[in-house]
């Protein structure tokens, strides 16, 4: 089975950081759109510690638009606090992408009105829509999610 965590113009390395190191423990495919908050050369990478990250299988993309155009024809789920459904009302299968935005404004308006129909949301209490989730936690939630309806497919 192959998902794939799509954060879009990621602006916090720890956070990435952390999204990377489950993508590595869970066989997710981890795609980064551009511009990133941060820079991932190997000076970098390995300045920072992250003994993992030969173990994420990443892609960057340029562009949003440059991703859409490669992948805008698979499942796409776009987690926001605008979802119009719960990440829970879904069955999750093999090649779906979950599509996370920018840790300070989330992902464009106009993609997500786009893809209404899949458009998903963590419940939350109304004391914190005003500041939704950690990006990082909120990836495990949706990803682990989808890993527990299938199975957990080539997981220990």
């Amino acid at each position: 089975m192959s998902l794939h965590v799509v954060l879009v113009e990621p602006e916090i390395p720890q956070n990435t950081g952390n999204i990377a190191r489950t993508c590595a423990a869970t066989n997710t495919k981890l795609h980064l759109v551009r511009p990133l908050g941060f820079n991932i050369d190997e000076k970098a990478v390995r300045r920072a510690g992250l003994d993992y990250w030969r173990y994420v299988d990443i892609v960057v993309h340029d562009s949003l638009e440059a991703f859409l155009l490669q992948y805008g024809d698979e499942r796409l789920f776009l987690v926001t606090t605008h979802g119009y459904n719960n990440y829970t009302d879904f069955e999750y299968q093999d090649g779906d992408m979950f599509l996370f935005g920018r840790e300070t404004k989330g992902l464009p308006k106009e993609l997500i009105n786009h893809h209404q129909d899949t458009a998903i949301r963590i419940p939350m209490s109304e004391n914190t829509r005003l500041r939704s989730l950690n990006l990082s936690n909120s990836v495990n939630i949706v990803l682990f999610e989808a890993l527990r309806q299938n199975g957990f497919p080539g997981l220990l």
